[in-house]
């Protein structure tokens, strides 16, 4: 059986390179070790199986050597293991907002740079940032672990050495106090916050995405907690869940009002979205925006703020 071409998948950026599907019998010359992993499904279309996290990784690696010319990425055992495809999203969305405050030019090369907020162990965004853009990042996180592994990626790609730098928040319960400076200027901060208010809230949302990603028949119906794209505590949840990691974003954001031009967050949850903007009323951020984002059956979006008059935006130096 030979397998059909993917449509084109509209709810993606017109930017973005898996828009057109996943082209596996590349991805597969470029990483062999995803090859036992594609199969064809019952409509003859080359896939994974989604809820098994080691497929999900080795797409991952393919997508990194072929799209960014990553070599050697990898990230430990029960850390999370992004879909790609909607990380890039967020990146090229951020590229359009930032030409808002641009006379609609997208500004590119390391001048600009970006803080992610929650790095992880996996680099993901300055990695796209950086390779799409040009863009110079920090990325923070308050695991240890997660920034040694990403310091090997970094080494393991020498391109990234002068343009991602890492910094250990010491402080759990703080967003930016710690890692903004006086003297720091930052295009923009990027960040998918812990959306669970707890680990059993976390397992649950887990074992429900695993099942419908699997078979309807009852029997292959999953009762353990599998994280197909995997996920460490502090990467899942956290006291208060979303709303309130965004709500202390918020706040600190309004210590920092000309240091980044600016501050955005995805939301996972509608809901959030009314308390999220009165807060940022409150803290009188100057104009806030809504990004609606789409990947297979999720939805999600990026709220943005800045606490920059439109004669301010247009005053930042982007060169």
């Amino acid at each position: 059986m030979k397998a059909k071409i993917n449509t084109e998948k509209t709810n993606l950026h017109p930017r973005n390179q898996d828009r057109f599907g996943y082209n596996f019998e590349q991805l597969v010359q470029k990483s062999p070790e995803l090859k036992e992993f594609v199969s064809i499904n019952e409509h003859e279309i080359e896939t994974i199986d989604f809820s098994n996290p080691d497929a999900v990784k080795a797409l991952n690696k393919a997508l990194l050597i072929d799209h960014y010319d990553i070599q050697d990425w990898d990230i430990p055992k029960n850390y999370l293991c992004p879909p790609i495809p909607g990380r890039a999203d967020y990146i090229h969305y951020i590229a359009d907002l930032l030409a808002t405050s641009n006379n609609g030019i997208i500004p590119e090369g390391d001048i600009v740079q970006g803080l992610d907020v929650g790095v992880g162990a996996n680099c993901i965004y300055p990695i796209i940032g950086n390779s799409a853009y040009g863009w110079s990042f920090v990325g923070t996180d308050i695991d240890e672990n997660a920034i040694q592994n990403c310091k090997k990626i970094i080494a393991s790609n020498p391109k990234l050495m002068d343009t991602i730098s890492l910094q250990l928040q010491t402080e759990a319960r703080f967003i930016f106090k710690n890692i903004i400076t006086p003297e720091d200027r930052f295009a923009f901060t990027i960040c998918n916050p812990p959306f669970h208010s707890s680990q059993e809230e976390a397992t649950k949302s887990s074992l429900r995405k695993v099942n419908n990603l699997q078979s309807k028949d009852a029997a292959e119906r999953s009762t353990k907690p599998i994280l197909n794209f995997g996920g460490h505590n502090s990467e899942l949840w956290c006291d208060g869940g979303e709303l309130a990691f965004i709500t202390q974003m918020a706040y600190e954001s309004a210590k920092y009002p000309l240091q980044c031009l600016w501050f955005t967050t995805l939301v996972s949850k509608k809901d959030n979205l009314s308390s999220i903007y009165k807060t940022l009323n409150k803290i009188s951020a100057a104009e806030i925006k809504t990004i609606d984002m789409a990947q297979g059956q999720k939805t999600s979006r990026i709220v943005a703020w800045t606490f920059m008059s439109a004669n301010q935006q247009k005053q930042w130096k982007f060169v």
